[in-house]
């Protein structure tokens, strides 16, 4: 029987343009002048760019270099930890002033609320930070939805296509791999999901259906068919 729900976002339970066209751009058009405003008295934005300088070979003290790598990374989509830190911290500003909404499908919204009602514990899986998956889901268009989530996790588990980081929240969720649910709109990370010993539905929200045997559902209400039955 399945009791743990977990999620990925984008594409899933929020839009992919949301990400693409509204986050990331905001981020980038805003990364500048949060780093030089913060490197100096935020211990957290401190800490970010020391891993970008070890990973980029970038001087610490450089601070246009650092800042030129964290825009070349956000133009390659690049899924570093601490590029997705600073996001997260940049976004939190803009949901807090009310510039940002996250968005959230309707059928995800209804859904989750309902699962939560019924008992299922659920929980996010995004190469977002723990900080950005929780200011999309507290700030969405249809309201806080945090309350309903017990727990986050982000690339500090592993890469999203890696069946170790599937195989390290088990080991913090403390339970069997069959009874946990992946939703994702990413094959090879389903994949890596069911190689961990986890259940999968793949979301497809446009386009041809694939032609697969796994589980296929275009709105979270054809994903509660499956829970259903499971």
């Amino acid at each position: 029987m399945i009791r743990v729900v977990l999620t990925d976002i984008e594409g899933t339970t929020s839009s992919i343009s949301f990400v693409h066209d509204v986050l990331f751009p905001y981020a980038s058009e805003h990364l500048a002048d949060f780093v030089r405003a913060r490197h100096a008295d935020n211990p957290m934005v401190a800490e970010q760019l020391d891993a970008v300088a070890t990973t980029a070979g970038v001087d610490r003290d450089d601070i246009d270099g650092l800042i030129d790598t964290l825009q070349a990374w956000i133009r390659e989509d690049r899924k570093e930890t601490p590029l997705k830190t600073l996001q997260g911290l940049i976004w939190e500003q803009g949901y807090q002033q009310g510039v940002l909404k996250g968005h959230i499908y309707d059928d995800a919204a209804d859904y989750l609320q309902r699962w939560h009602d019924r008992g299922l514990r659920l929980f996010v899986y995004s190469s977002g930070s723990v900080k950005a998956q929780q200011l999309i889901f507290g700030h969405t268009t249809a309201g806080d939805f945090t309350p309903y989530f017990s727990g986050y996790f982000d690339t500090r588990v592993g890469g999203k296509k890696e069946a170790g980081s599937y195989h390290a929240i088990l080991g913090e969720l403390g339970v069997e791999p069959s009874t946990v649910l992946f939703l994702s709109d990413v094959e090879a990370e389903l994949e890596a999901a069911e190689t961990a010993g986890m259940q999968t539905a793949w979301l497809v929200r446009d386009g041809d259906l694939p032609d697969t045997g796994r589980f296929v559902a275009r709105t979270f209400s054809e994903v509660d068919t499956l829970l259903r039955k499971r």
